[in-house]
């Protein structure tokens, strides 16, 4: 299980500093649901991004995104310094880790993950043995299923054929950075996922939709809605235009047995909510 947040900022917007507190705010917010590892990946525009030193923090920049991760808690590795990248980046992944694959202490693990061209984040666990027999992958550098998922869409094979063929709770945010402007939210089976967008037309999502209504208490972000997205759904997000896509996810038995875990830290009317709309079929693992 862990915590997915960010932000896709719209061109224009008077406030920059506001979202970035409130992508801060939901790094904080995140620690509930992971706190083994945190990290975030920063989108710069040409020149904004410069090279660093990588560190023990893990800290570098590879093709114009600066990725900071590092074990422990997001407020053991989030700090001020990365502020003015922040407030330039034009899309923020944030994540926050509870190893339910790989181990905890190895940063090759922690989210978010940068694949080929991939960079991404996921909150879930899905059985990685189906998908690298079924898209013949090499194998993976770490040991999460994150990266098998990853390593399918790095390889060209088109995501809603990725998503389809995922076995057990998954939800996903990544950008191809051939395609850096264009944002790709997905929820597959269970794994919740939040989207909100505020008055100046910034996009966020959220693990927990209650973190966005902390969000508007303890910053000026002031949302005009916020959603929790159906399972099954693939949302692309370019210039600011969504564009939807359905499929049909699948969870395993055992999934079911763990509402606790999915709706970690949700409000019982949001649990509710989310439950009503489920949409997953339940098949048993072709591959142990």
């Amino acid at each position: 299980m862990c915590g997915l947040f960010g932000l896709s900022r719209a061109a224009g917007a008077r406030h920059p500093e506001w979202a970035s507190d409130a992508f801060v705010t939901l790094g904080m917010l995140a620690e509930e649901r992971g706190a083994d590892s945190a990290g975030l990946a920063l989108f710069g525009r040409p020149g904004a991004i410069n090279v660093v030193t990588p560190t023990i923090q893990g800290d570098v920049t590879d093709g114009g995104c600066r990725l900071v991760k590092g074990r422990g808690r997001f407020t053991g590795v989030w700090r001020s310094s990365l502020l003015p990248d922040l407030d330039e980046a034009p899309v923020a992944l944030g994540h926050t880790r509870w190893a339910t694959q790989g181990t905890p202490d190895q940063l090759v693990n922690a989210g978010p993950l940068l694949v080929g061209p991939i960079v991404g984040t996921h909150n879930g666990d899905v059985t990685a043995a189906e998908l690298r027999a079924r898209f013949a992958l090499p194998p993976a550098t770490g040991g999460t299923d994150s990266e098998v998922i990853y390593q399918a869409l790095a390889a060209g094979h088109r995501p809603e054929e990725v998503l389809s063929a995922l076995h057990g709770r998954a939800a996903l945010v990544w950008v191809d950075r051939t395609h850096p402007g264009r944002l790709h939210l997905a929820r597959a089976a269970l794994s919740p996922l939040c989207v909100g967008v505020d008055a100046e037309e910034n996009i966020y999502w959220a693990s927990n939709p209650g973190w966005l209504r902390k969000v508007e208490q303890n910053t000026q972000v002031r949302f005009r809605s916020a959603v929790l997205i159906r399972e099954g759904t693939h949302l692309t997000i370019e210039a600011g235009m969504p564009r939807s896509t359905a499929f049909v996810p699948t969870a395993r038995p055992e999934d079911l047995l763990l509402p606790d875990k999915v709706w970690l830290g949700f409000s019982t009317a949001d649990r509710e909510r989310d439950y009503a709309q489920r949409r997953h079929q339940v098949t048993e693992t072709a591959v142990a």
